[in-house]
């Protein structure tokens, strides 16, 4: 029988028993869904980590069964544990949800609108924070905060434009390191991620800070602006790697491999590090065994027309034949060939670049 003391904590009318010590969040992340409160600087497996960004804080409307009077203020769920007895409100709060809000506008002062053009744009986590709790605009009228980009070795490279400071890179090369080089300079609003004298980073586990970078401040310059990640097949795959483990997320189009990162669990977390040879230097699919395709959240842009559920590619079921019960289209008239506009000889495909007028001048033909 385990000695281990458990403790009942009611968190959104769902109450579970948890190990003492067991932070909130922690005890969220159990029961799962939108119990769970968001986090943009706490990672689990990174000591130190967390109360920084404050996305993750909850009302507790009792302490325990000995002191059941509630916390006067706000907690953040990553560095408070739970105590016997205790009832938490997430989202059935409406303080939380306002609160929320704010700290989602706050992160927002100074990060800048390129999502359309940042490699991050489709597994943002600051994306998803602002789409779920933030507010459709802003009342921020100042010029923003503005950095030089720093390139960090050639692999990767730093914007600390984006960047929110949770801490986490840090972290990430404090403890899988042997000598970690950059840090926080500067205090205030003028704080920002960097290296005392524009040094590389070198380490072979280094290429993980990326992963661990929850907005596109880090960057793989392997992979910069040469694809949109929603239209890259997730797949898992292995090699036999002397350095980590070698268990990794290949992102292809095709038989090309656009990137490599680590496996990541439903949180966003690496499930296990892995080495700078094995993310930035094996880009060919005969350098892994190919396992097969990887189970994306639905709720993530990423798993748009790959998967629905479960492993595997899943074809639309609504066809032309089915809204017309069975019967097939008929195709009344060939918009090209009465307008000509698009000049039936000239095939779009094979242009080498945009199209323009001069490419449909007649006397081109």
């Amino acid at each position: 029988m385990s000695d281990t003391t458990l403790f009942k904590v009611t968190i959104d009318n769902i109450s579970i028993d948890v190990p003492a010590g067991t932070t909130i969040l922690n005890a969220a992340r159990m029961i799962g869904g939108d119990v769970a409160p968001p986090a943009m600087c706490y990672y689990s497996k990174l000591e130190g980590s967390g109360g920084k960004c404050r996305t993750c804080l909850v009302e507790v409307s009792k302490g325990s069964e000995k002191d059941p009077r509630p916390m006067p203020k706000l907690v953040a769920s990553c560095r408070t544990t739970v105590m016997d007895g205790m009832e938490v409100k997430n989202i059935t709060s409406p303080k939380v949800v306002d609160a929320r809000a704010g700290i989602v506008e706050f992160l927002l002062l100074n990060h800048p609108l390129d999502c359309p053009i940042c490699d991050q744009a489709g597994e943002c986590h600051l994306q998803d924070l602002s789409y779920e709790h933030g507010k459709e605009g802003t009342r921020y009228e100042f010029q923003r905060r503005t950095f030089k980009k720093h390139d960090l070795g050639k692999y990767i490279q730093l914007h600390m434009t984006r960047c929110i400071l949770c801490y986490r890179c840090v972290f990430a090369a404090d403890q899988l390191t042997g000598k970690r080089e950059h840090g926080i300079l500067d205090r205030g609003d003028h704080s920002e991620i960097a290296t005392m004298i524009e040094k590389n980073l070198q380490s072979d586990f280094i290429g993980n800070v990326i992963d661990v970078c929850p907005v596109g401040a880090l960057t793989d310059k392997t992979f910069r602006f040469k694809n949109r990640v929603w239209f890259l097949k997730p797949m898992n795959a292995h090699r036999d790697c002397p350095t980590c483990s070698g268990k990794v997320t290949l992102w292809n189009r095709g038989e090309e491999v656009f990137r490599v990162t680590a496996r990541k669990d439903q949180w966003g977390e690496v499930e296990e590090w892995i080495c700078n040879e094995c993310r930035f230097e094996k880009k060919l699919s005969s350098d892994w065994t190919i396992e097969g395709p990887r189970l994306i959240d639905r709720h993530s842009v990423i798993s748009q027309g790959h998967y629905a559920g479960t492993v595997g590619t899943n074809m639309p079921t609504e066809t032309i034949e089915a809204v017309l019960h069975g019967r097939k289209p008929k195709l009344l008239m060939d918009i090209h060939e009465v307008s000509e506009v698009n000049r039936p000889k000239i095939e779009l495909s094979k242009i080498n670049g945009p199209a323009h007028s001069n490419n449909f001048n007649p006397d081109n033909d």
